[in-house]
């Protein structure tokens, strides 16, 4: 009775340890990090920066607007590249809006404000499943005899794997010698 016992507390362990894997993996995406959610400079801005970015089952995008100055709304593929704003699927207009990215698949926002998307307050993403690899950042391309100086840092998402997979070799250690 007692090996049972422990091998039920064993899994109860590695199934509380599993949790912190899933939510370190978890990204807060700040739509156009410090331009935040606004007409743009440039008509491409927002397409730019998903490039350089991978979006997972389980992150959340967080678009930072003035209420009443902006909105954000989840449309069709075909409303996104029209920037037709008769018919969204879900509208939110107080900033700041968070959206759950729930399944895989692409998403498309706009903002509704007459003229905005079509001056480039847009945005597409594919959400990829949580464990997918992420996605290579652009490079900047170098005339021949010219080293490439372009280097690309670690995502943040990397980073926080580590930590989980550090913490649950660690927990895993612990429970082993708890227990024999």
């Amino acid at each position: 009775m007692a090996v049972s016992t422990k091998t039920a507390v064993f899994l109860v362990f590695v199934i509380a340890a599993a949790v912190p894997l899933q939510i370190a993996n978890a990204e807060d995406h700040d739509v156009g990090d410090d331009t935040d959610w606004q007409v743009p400079n440039d008509v491409n801005f927002y397409a730019t920066w998903a490039s350089r970015r991978t979006f997972r089952v389980g992150d959340t995008l967080e678009f930072e607007f003035t209420t009443g100055a902006h909105n954000v709304a989840e449309v069709t593929k075909a409303a996104f590249e029209a920037c037709n704003t008769s018919n969204p699927i879900a509208v939110t207009t107080t900033g700041p809006a968070t959206i759950a990215l729930n399944a895989t698949g692409e998403r498309f926002f706009i903002c509704t404000i007459p003229t905005h998307c079509t001056r480039g307050q847009k945005l597409a993403v594919n959400v990829v499943s949580a464990n997918a690899p992420p996605t290579s950042a652009p490079t900047t391309p170098t005339t021949p005899g010219t080293p490439n100086t372009t280097s690309t840092p670690p995502s943040p998402s990397s980073a926080s794997s580590l930590s989980a997979a550090t913490f649950l070799v660690t927990f895993l250690y612990s429970v082993i010698v708890l227990l024999c």
